[in-house]
């Protein structure tokens, strides 16, 4: 058996965090969001074909070191021109050569349902939604499928579909019947949907789970998912005595702890770390590796990156923290609207809801913000960018 995944996007809805990096390899509890569904399919599929475009590269070189240390064989597929995720898995007919999964790249499926599409030889994922217009919909009769719907205003279904499939060969002559859907791209959806007349394709409920990283803070979501399955403390550091940690934490190499500090777990620390004196990290927090986190700072359900420093005296709250960054002495993320309502940020020019009571920064790699500098609930901050000492952050600085 094989496995396709789309991996070949520039994702545009979770700037600034995939400015400069592709999606598959954000991360989520220190570990990219790729490694998860190759951690799934291996046992599963004897090889694995990516589909890559933006930034290839950088998804090339981690998957050749996955596959030097796991075994697991993975080739590679190049969509040079985006046109849409039918396109995408034309791209890799060449590699194909039996019934084989298909998995979207920026969403983490769990073992068991990939394995459930495999029992069920031509089959979708699909899960139960209370909203469905927000959805690709999936018309079913008896379990299989009828039809598809593209985010309908009067859904027929409330089944939507979770981008993960296991098919035949043969749906690579629908691909090639496919006209440009009105927002110019070629929709998988409508190909297997055309499958669907000339072979049985049934509908397998998730039963593990599925978490789509489709805007910066599902990043958090999915952080706060995973943190929760971590029921034991592991500490490959040094933790000073008069630190305390309470809950489950997981301490990485050469991390030092320094006395005062209090974290309450879950929380998941990288390695070659320095944390506190005096600092208090809390529950469902991911720090990466090489960070320095600073005397008097609080950290709250937030993802922090590699090799970044939160300077004395800072507040980050609800906030997803690229590499490299350098957040000044007292910076505070402030987290949470006066009037107690959800969080809007701007995405492509749009103000939308984000279903966030609380939502801090999201802020690219390599940002510097000067000592004293505020941001308002939901603002983003470009890579590179900087701001000036007590600057107020009304906008995205982009």
């Amino acid at each position: 058996m094989q496995a396709v995944i789309l991996a070949a996007g520039k994702s545009t809805r979770t700037y600034p965090l995939t400015i400069n990096k592709p999606k598959v390899l954000l991360r989520v509890a220190n570990k990219p969001v790729l490694e998860y569904n190759l951690d799934a399919l291996n046992g599963l599929v004897d090889e694995v074909v990516l589909v890559l475009g933006f930034k290839k590269e950088m998804v090339m070189e981690y998957a050749k070191k996955y596959s030097e240390r796991t075994g697991l064989k993975v080739k590679f597929a190049f969509q040079e021109e985006q046109l849409g995720t039918a396109h995408a898995l034309l791209c890799a007919e060449k590699f194909i050569d039996s019934d084989f999964l298909v998995l979207m790249g920026d969403d983490i499926y769990h073992p068991r349902d990939l394995e459930n599409l495999i029992e069920n030889k031509y089959s979708v994922l699909a899960r139960k939604e209370k909203n469905p217009q927000r959805f690709g919909i999936w018309i079913t009769e008896n379990s299989k499928v009828t039809g598809f719907q593209e985010k309908p205003e009067k859904p027929l279904s409330d089944t939507a579909n979770c981008g993960a499939y296991c098919l035949g060969k043969e749906v690579f002559q629908e691909i090639k019947k496919l006209k440009k859907s009105p927002r110019g791209e070629y929709e998988l959806n409508e190909a297997v949907a055309g499958y669907a007349e000339r072979e049985d394709v049934k509908v397998c409920m998730v039963e593990g789970y599925w978490l789509s990283i489709g805007y910066p803070w599902d990043v958090l979501n999915a952080n706060e998912f995973f943190l929760s399955k971590i029921k034991e403390t592991r500490i490959e550091g040094q933790v000073e005595k008069n630190a305390t940690l309470k809950g489950p934490v997981r301490i990485g190499k050469n991390t030092l702890v320094r006395n005062g500090a209090y974290i309450e777990g879950p929380v998941v620390i990288g390695e070659n770390c320095a944390i506190g004196p005096n600092c208090f990290i809390r529950a469902f927090t991911t720090i990466g590796s090489s960070c320095r986190i600073g005397n008097a700072v609080e950290i709250k359900n937030s993802v922090i990156g590699d090799s970044t420093n939160v300077g004395h005296l800072s507040y980050v709250g609800d906030s997803v923290i690229g590499d490299k960054v350098n957040l000044g002495g007292g910076t505070i993320t402030a987290n949470l609207r006066h009037d107690g309502k959800n969080v809007k940020s701007i995405i492509k020019g749009e103000k939308i809801d984000t279903g966030r009571r609380k939502l801090g920064a999201v802020i690219g790699d390599a940002v510097h913000t000067g000592i004293h500098t505020s941001v308002y609930p939901g603002r983003k901050i470009w890579p590179e960018k900087t701001t000036l000492p007590g600057e107020i952050v009304k906008k995205d600085i982009v």
